[in-house]
């Protein structure tokens, strides 16, 4: 059995933006940055990627990466990326002791990211992890639809005390997931059995959604990116 997989989900339908995951990112299609990451770590045995679509589908076999296309019935809006790993699985007949996801609209990670996430994964002898950022200051609400009204989530605002003395938090970002076929075959879901956090830097918790987001994570990419890469 071989070790480690990495899987790039990439569906062709995109409606905040069009044809997102191939939309020049940098200069480059978004996806290509994952693709290009990935096939540098030496931990990872076979990258491929997911996609209902033969424009993706033909820009990463360029790219190198193996290919599978995603049936008709777990590409739409309503199809969950746990449906498109199973697919994936079953597709390699369960070949792999883990699985590492690395969603494309997650351009901020780095090589050394995938690297240790994947060294932390097998040291902690864990069924699944992912990758999170502490919350440093915010104050996060939540309103509630039934009573009508906003709770404090992550501290009581009636006693607000020092910032030294609130709960340390963080948040899922969506850049790398690392998880045991079993697992998710089992119980439909990355996140499960014996997991923990892998910790990233806050600035690369952002992810792309819309418009505002690529603007954003273009110029991020950047500067923490491109640059520092270029002064290497």
């Amino acid at each position: 059995m071989k070790k480690v997989l990495a899987l790039i989900p990439a569906r062709g339908g995109s409606k905040g933006i069009p044809n997102k995951n191939i939309k020049l990112f940098n200069g480059r299609p978004l996806i290509e940055w994952s693709i290009k990451l990935a096939l540098k770590i030496k931990l990872i045995d076979k990258v491929v990627v997911s996609s209902d679509s033969l424009k993706i589908i033909n820009i990463s076999k360029k790219l190198g990466a193996e290919v599978i296309l995603r049936p008709k019935y777990i590409s739409g809006d309503k199809a969950t990326t746990e449906s498109a790993i199973i697919h994936c699985i079953k597709y390699f007949k369960n070949d792999y002791e883990a699985i590492i996801l690395l969603p494309p609209t997650s351009p901020l990670r780095k090589k050394n990211d995938i690297d240790s996430a994947i060294k932390f994964f097998y040291l902690n002898k864990l069924d699944s992890c992912f990758s999170g950022s502490k919350l440093k200051d915010f104050l996060i609400w939540n309103y509630d639809k039934i009573y009508k009204k906003y709770k404090s989530i992550n501290y009581d605002f009636k006693n607000r005390g020092s910032r030294q003395n609130r709960k340390l938090g963080y948040v899922e970002n969506g850049s790398i997931y690392i998880f045991k076929p079993s697992l998710i075959i089992k119980k439909n879901n990355r996140i499960g059995g014996k997991f923990d956090i892998f910790n990233m830097d806050f600035w690369q918790s952002f992810e792309i959604d819309d418009k505002d987001d690529w603007k954003l994570l273009e110029t991020m990419h950047k500067i923490y990116i491109l640059n520092k890469n270029e002064k290497k």
